[in-house]
């Protein structure tokens, strides 16, 4: 998105200030008063902001400009943020560029574009690197906040079988089931009794 930014920037300006030659020719009315070409050379910030002809403040904004690219790019390369956060990061830094390129070049940023109203003259005007960094800002500051991921839930142990207590297994054994099998096995099998005679012998 960067690239794309900085060179649709720079061949727009490329056909105003070469081909058209709306640096001499100052006015091209388009759309009137929707949209028209009106040549200026701002030397502050987007928009004309901060305009000064004092030759600092031109290298000051130079340098503001590549500090922000970096810082912009750096945290991208860290955080890897969502897509529309990485298009609106893209359309900022191509949009700086571009300008610098401007500052570069003619000590100027070119400024073409001007949109106005019916009964009203919008006196500044703007180009593309200009909206591309206002959008790219607007996109930054207003982003989506990004969804943290759950924490995987740790599953618990198993838990060990328990034997059965000795007790259990009395009472397992034990009942009118089991007592009534023990009594049919004594009546089936009947222990021999022992008879004394009057000789006092067993028989």
């Amino acid at each position: 998105m960067a690239a794309a930014i900085f060179l649709l920037d720079q061949a727009l300006k490329y056909v105003v200030v070469h081909v058209l030659d709306l640096d001499r020719v100052r006015e091209i009315d388009v759309l009137d008063p929707w949209l028209n070409l009106r040549m200026a050379w701002n030397q502050g910030m987007n928009f004309g902001l901060f305009a000064s002809d004092v030759d600092t403040t031109r290298w000051v904004l130079i340098a503001i400009a590549f500090a922000v690219c970096l810082w912009v790019a750096i945290w991208v390369g860290r955080a890897k943020p969502r897509r529309f956060a990485q298009l609106s990061a893209g359309m900022l830094i191509g949009g700086a560029l571009g300008n610098v390129v401007d500052r570069f070049l003619y000590g100027a940023v070119a400024d073409f574009l001007n949109m106005s109203l019916p009964g009203w003259q919008n006196p500044f005007s703007f180009n593309v690197a200009d909206i591309a960094i206002f959008l790219g800002a607007i996109g930054l500051v207003l982003m989506p906040p990004e969804k943290k991921p759950e924490p995987k839930k740790r599953r618990a142990p198993a838990k060990p079988r328990a034997s059965k207590p000795a007790a259990t297994v009395a009472a397992a054994t034990s009942g009118p089931d089991h007592d009534a099998e023990q009594a049919e096995f004594l009546l089936e099998d009947p222990a021999p009794s022992t008879r004394r005679d009057g000789n006092g012998k067993t028989s």
